[in-house]
């Protein structure tokens, strides 16, 4: 396994290998971020995004109404306290920034793409923003995952089904989805509405036949519980965390 340094982005979402992350960048410390990753290669904008353990992540914000509950501390550990890597998940992921764009009010908006799993071993807080050390983590295929990955299709068709008659809604038409077990997976993953913690141990499951098995296990149990409810208002709303970057 290899070991890296890389720029790290703490958000209170899960991002995939695969999936696309859209950012509106405000604070400073991401800000400073942007910037020295504007000065590197197109071909080398990564950094890393790891969970926030602890829900919404506290740390002072602008532009905006003042928060008079924010604490007043700034720098690249503020709302982290003193050991930053205890606020974090210590399974995340690479993030490829193919497009990064400063906006004339200030901040900047990117856009990545997940590339690979790492786990986080060390932070490094004496700079503008945390860096972290990172190792990489290999997945393999693991054992059935292409019989895993064809139950996985069909739970999934259900529960899209069951989520959209709960929220009243008509289901889009039928998008193929990728053959490849490990693409499905993730892309699953990302699509359910699931809270963090449980998106977090579908993320850290070291195989993708284990993470197919688990999908199959939360997609049976979430369409059994929609079968039942006669609805489900703003769903999304109500299970999904929000980002204040």
């Amino acid at each position: 396994m290899s070991s890296l340094r890389l720029p790290l982005f703490p958000l209170n979402s899960v991002l995939f290998p695969g999936l696309v992350l859209p950012l509106n960048v405000f604070e400073a410390r991401y800000r400073a971020m942007m910037r020295d990753l504007l000065d590197r290669p197109e071909d080398d904008r990564r950094f890393a995004v790891v969970a926030i353990r602890d829900g919404r992540e506290v740390a002072p914000t602008a532009p905006g109404l003042p928060d008079a509950t924010a604490p007043t501390a700034t720098g690249p550990t503020a709302g982290f306290g003193d050991d930053p890597i205890r606020a974090f998940h210590t399974v995340g992921c690479i993030a490829d920034a193919a497009t990064i764009r400063e906006k004339s009010a200030g901040g900047y908006e990117a856009l990545a793409t997940g590339t690979t799993r790492v786990r986080l071993t060390s932070v490094d807080a004496s700079g503008p923003y945390l860096t972290g050390e990172l190792t990489a983590l290999e997945e393999d295929q693991g054992e059935g995952a292409g019989a895993l990955a064809s139950g996985v299709v069909r739970a999934f068709r259900t529960y899209q089904k069951r989520l959209a008659w709960a929220n009243e809604r008509t289901l889009a038409g039928g998008q193929d989805l990728p053959a490849d077990p490990s693409v499905l997976s993730y892309l699953v993953a990302a699509a359910a509405v699931l809270d963090v913690p449980a998106k977090q141990r579908l993320l850290e499951v070291p195989d993708t036949a284990g993470r197919l098995r688990e999908e199959l296990k939360l997609l049976r149990q979430e369409s059994a519980v929609i079968g039942k409810l006669p609805s489900l208002p703003a769903v999304e709303l109500t299970r999904q965390p929000t980002s204040p970057n």
